[in-house]
C-alpha cells in the first residue's frame, strides 16, 4: 500500500475531492457501497472462495461502523490510508485484515489464507510461496513460540525486519486500485 507517484492527500484539492465524491455517487447513488457494489467497483469477479473471503474481510475493515455498507467518509478514510498512511497505520490495518476471526491474534492458518487470496487477486508470481512466507513470518516474529501473533508482536516484528516489511507492503499495495479510479475520473472529465 505504498504511495502512488505524485499523489498525497495534500494534493487532493477541493475540485478533486468533488470528483472523488462524484465518482462515488455515480457508482453508489444511494451513498452506501454494498459488498456486491464494492466488488463491482474494483472489478473483482469470478473469485475463488478464499479470494472472496479476503475481499469480504477487506470490505469489513473499511466498513468502520459495521453497518454492512461503506459510506463516503469510510471511502475517504480508506483512500487516506492508501495514499498517505504511515507504516504504523498500515501495519494496524494489515493486522486487522489478517485477523479473520477477530480474536485479536493472527494464527498461521489466517495468515496463509489471506496471503494466498491476495496473491490470487493480484495475479502476480512471487519468489516466495505463501507457505514459505507464512513460515518466515512466524519463525522471525513469533518470539514466544505460541503459534499466534499479537498486535504488538506483529507490529514490532514486521517493523524490525526490512525484508518482511517490504514483502508485506508490496503484496498489499493497493495503489493500482487508486490509479484505476483516478483514470476513470480523468476519463469522465474528458467526456463532460
Amino acid at each position: 500500500m505504498g504511495n502512488a507517484p505524485g499523489t498525497s492527500l495534500e494534493e487532493l484539492s477541493a475540485c478533486e475531492s468533488h470528483q472523488w465524491y462524484r465518482k462515488f455517487m455515480t457508482e453508489c447513488p444511494s451513498g452506501q457501497l454494498t459488498f456486491y457494489e464494492f466488488k463491482k467497483f474494483f472489478g473483482l469477479k469470478n473469485l475463488s472462495e478464499s479470494s472472496n473471503e479476503y475481499v469480504t474481510t477487506m470490505f469489513k475493515t473499511f466498513d468502520m461502523n459495521d453497518d454492512g455498507c461503506i459510506d463516503f467518509m469510510e471511502y475517504v478514510a480508506a483512500l487516506s490510508l492508501v495514499l498517505k498512511g504511515g507504516v504504523q497505520q498500515k501495519l494496524r490495518w494489515y493486522f486487522k485484515l489478517y485477523d479473520v476471526d477477530g480474536s485479536g491474534c493472527i494464527d498461521r492458518d489466517e495468515l496463509l489464507l489471506i496471503f494466498k487470496a491476495i496473491r490470487a487477486i493480484n495475479g502476480t508470481e512471487q519468489e516466495v510461496s505463501a507457505e514459505e512466507f507464512t513460515d518466515m513470518v512466524f519463525d522471525k516474529i513469533d518470539l514466544n513460540g505460541d503459534g499466534v501473533l499479537s498486535l504488538d508482536e506483529f507490529m514490532d516484528g514486521i517493523q524490525a525486519d526490512e525484508v518482511l516489511l517490504k514483502m508485506l507492503t508490496q503484496t498489499l499495495d493497493l495503489t493500482h486500485i487508486v490509479k484505476k479510479i483516478y483514470s476513470e475520473i480523468s476519463s469522465e472529465q474528458q467526456v463532460t
